[in-house]
């Protein structure tokens, strides 16, 4: 197959990268300011409801991830260009692949992290997941930072994504960022 040709996602892929985009940064924001800037003592009822926010956001990655895992393995991605190195294409797919894993994980452990708690995983306020797990402290301490320590790593990897597509298209000047933004002309 001709790799100096743009090649394009699916727009169905299309649709889904920057929807979970959206969900994913809205989820991570939120998440990131009801952890960091306020606490049960004054903040209580307005805690519980941005938590309560995230989740109902946040809990759509699992369904979205899983639609989309299946989309990519029945429609693979556009090879990359020519112009990369086979380094940097081994990176990028391995990246890639860490930020299938971490869509997976990040959503997941919240959930845990919840019910270890002893609250409700919901979705888009319309139901709540499962409780898979009863309340457990113990579980609670594993599974709180777990949540934590996986948001920040999936930010980072995030942002790197973010500047990589960027230096794709203003510094390579490749066609990486438009096969993910638009569709071939006809």
């Amino acid at each position: 197959m001709d790799t100096s040709k743009p090649q394009y996602y699916t727009r169905t892929a299309q649709i889904l990268h920057w929807i979970m985009a959206l969900i994913f940064i809205t989820a991570w924001i939120i998440g990131f300011y009801s952890g960091n800037f306020l606490n049960y003592a004054t903040d209580g009822e307005f805690l519980d409801t941005v938590i309560t926010l995230h989740k109902n956001i946040a809990t759509t990655i699992i369904f979205l991830v899983l639609i989309r895992i299946f989309w990519r393995y029945t429609h693979p991605a556009p090879k990359l260009p020519n112009t990369m190195s086979p380094q940097m294409k081994v990176l990028a797919h391995i990246g890639h692949l860490i930020l299938y894993v971490l869509l997976v994980a990040l959503p997941i452990s919240g959930c845990l992290f919840s019910w270890t708690a002893g609250h409700p995983a919901p979705v888009m306020y319309l139901f709540n997941l499962p409780t898979l797990v009863q309340p457990n402290p113990k579980l609670l301490a594993i599974f709180q930072p777990l949540h934590v320590y996986l948001s920040w790593f999936s930010g980072l990897l995030i942002v790197g994504h973010i500047l990589a597509a960027l230096k794709h298209h203003f510094i390579d000047k490749d066609h990486i960022l438009e096969s993910m933004t638009r569709q071939p002309k006809k």
